[in-house]
């Protein structure tokens, strides 16, 4: 319920990861590591392991851009596993500290945070000097908060829309941003016809999580409806995923015994439709799971973030070297760069290659049984051949040995 004379507010952090101030964050999560006393059952690590792996981590960011490699001076990187961790525990520590510090007038009644979204309820004169006072709370200085008040009665907060009622109480519609265009995966797309069905069920499922008066979970199906029958959706689509969402609920929630149907692993196959499917039941048969994917995506046509490495540079890879004279190539793995392999085989070749041409015919012969160091060596010595360096390639990059 909100009162008279307050407001909805929502404050959100000025890019996070990159203002997180690192010294002080460690400074932090040592303090609760050391009186975390659950550690031990957790991890053989002591709180001085942990924190010397964590700064570590956060201290050492490199990235390529254009050719040349930079490092991050300041703040956490942005797609690092361990960026949202660390950024959410200063924020925790610095929220404590600010609301605790917070004079009276200014403090706000609701105070719920989601990473760097927050939502409030706060005096609406009071919306500034409550700003003003989270921009002061960080020792660091590095940590800064814009607002965006409450529009005729509606506030968004992560995917819901909250909606102030003349009466002061509270309902939660499903937010969509203005620049929605209700664009989702076309029915005639080449996917398995379960993921079809997962974007309805999805879509279903938000709602009834979401939105909270009947009236409007009908005016959202409809909402759904219309979108997805855009993309070619047809009303059998939305009847079985309705039906199998009903038939779910009915049932008692019973937990699933794992040792009454192992399964004997876990794989993941692209999808090509009639094919997929078929493998698909056959992997069953044998008790192995499957999930499926498309192996052509826009994202990998189109999207590419990424500075292209020399493949000279590659490491951990499956190369080929092929011979000049004859049809026979060379295939090898290595963790280290291609470039220096490729350099070992040839200093190789050449050396054995040298020391052998000065030998008579009947020392070449007996030597001619002989291993070297590479099969590749071995193949230029006894036939006599040229291995053709320049069209050496990388034939793929697995980072696991074992697959290599």
């Amino acid at each position: 319920m909100v009162e008279e004379g307050e407001i909805f507010n929502s404050h959100d952090v000025v890019s996070l990861f990159t203002n997180t101030p690192i010294d002080k964050s460690l400074e932090v999560i040592k303090a609760r590591l050391e009186n975390d006393n659950t550690l031990k059952e957790r991890t053989l690590l002591s709180a001085t392991d942990v924190m010397v792996l964590l700064r570590f981590i956060l201290t050492t960011t490199y990235f390529l851009f254009r050719g040349k490699i930079y490092k991050q001076r300041f703040g956490a990187a942005m797609g690092s596993p361990v960026s949202p961790v660390v950024a959410n525990l200063y924020l925790e520590f610095l929220e404590q500290h600010a609301l605790a510090t917070a004079p009276l007038d200014c403090r706000p009644r609701l105070w719920k945070r989601y990473v760097d979204d927050i939502l409030e309820i706060v005096k609406e004169d009071q919306v500034d000097n409550l700003t003003s006072h989270l921009n002061q709370s960080d020792p660091t200085d590095s940590i800064k908060f814009t607002y965006e008040k409450e529009h005729e009665g509606t506030i968004p907060f992560l995917d819901t829309l909250i909606v102030k009622k003349p009466d002061g109480s509270v309902k939660l519609l499903v937010y969509r941003k203005v620049t929605h265009t209700d664009q989702y995966l076309n029915f005639d797309s080449h996917h398995p016809i379960h993921h079809k069905l997962g974007v309805i069920r999805t879509l279903l499922d938000r709602m009834d999580n979401v939105v909270t008066e009947d009236e409007d979970k009908k005016l959202e199906e409809e909402k759904i409806r219309q979108a997805l029958g855009r993309c070619g959706y047809p009303g059998w689509s939305f009847k079985k995923v309705k039906d199998k969402m009903a038939n779910k609920q009915n049932k008692p929630n019973i937990k699933k015994d794992s040792t009454s149907n192992p399964t004997k692993g876990f794989v993941v196959i692209p999808y090509v439709e009639g094919l997929a499917d078929k493998a698909n039941r056959i992997f069953r048969k044998h008790g192995i799971a499957t999930a499926m994917k498309p192996n052509t995506t826009l994202r990998k046509m189109l999207v590419h973030p990424k500075d292209k490495i020399d493949p000279l540079n590659t490491t951990d890879c499956v190369y080929e070297i092929p011979c000049a004279n004859c049809n026979h190539s060379y295939v090898g793995e290595t963790g280290r760069k291609f470039e220096t392999r490729l350099k070992e085989h040839r200093k190789e070749t050449d050396r054995v290659s040298k020391t052998k041409a000065n030998y008579t015919r009947q020392t070449r012969k007996q030597s001619a049984s002989e291993q070297s160091k590479s099969a590749i060596t071995d193949h230029a010595v006894q036939q006599n051949h040229v291995i053709n360096w320049d069209n050496a390639k990388v034939l793929c990059k697995e980072c696991d040995t074992n697959l290599r």
